[in-house]
């Protein structure tokens, strides 16, 4: 098996030198997925939710270019800036994934890429068979 590039495009994050997901078989290794806008522009800056909807938006996006979707994914590891977001976390879980609900991690962290960024999510994920 070989690795391969999912890259949706425009793709926000290639200044930083990241594949946003790589497929290895039918696993799909998803990089950290900020509140970007395809530009690479911070979207909601101060506004927790709203970075987290668009990362988790952005999260779909990189799925969706491999053949997948959020109901795919195996596991999550969450980063915020603040853990007192954590209900809001849980709510986001509940609204963007469906029982049985991901693996997840979740991690406070003192910063992340950009200043303005408040939320980040990764994930693993298995891409579906077809006619099955």
């Amino acid at each position: 098996m070989k690795k391969t590039l999912i890259q949706p495009l425009p793709d926000p994050f290639e200044p930083f030198a990241l594949s946003p997901g790589i497929a290895y078989g039918d696993l799909l290794f998803i990089s950290g997925q900020a509140a970007l806008d395809p530009q690479g522009q911070v979207v909601g800056e101060g506004d927790f939710i709203t970075q987290a909807e668009c990362a988790f938006g952005n999260l779909q996006r990189v799925l969706e270019t491999a053949g997948a979707g959020l109901e795919d994914v195996l596991k999550v590891t969450i980063f915020v800036t603040d853990m007192t977001y954590f209900p809001e976390v849980v709510a986001l879980r509940k609204r963007f994934f469906r029982p049985p609900y991901p693996a997840d991690s979740i991690v406070q962290v003192s910063a992340l890429a950009l200043p303005e960024l408040m939320f980040e999510i990764e994930a693993l994920a298995a891409r579906p068979k077809s006619g099955g």
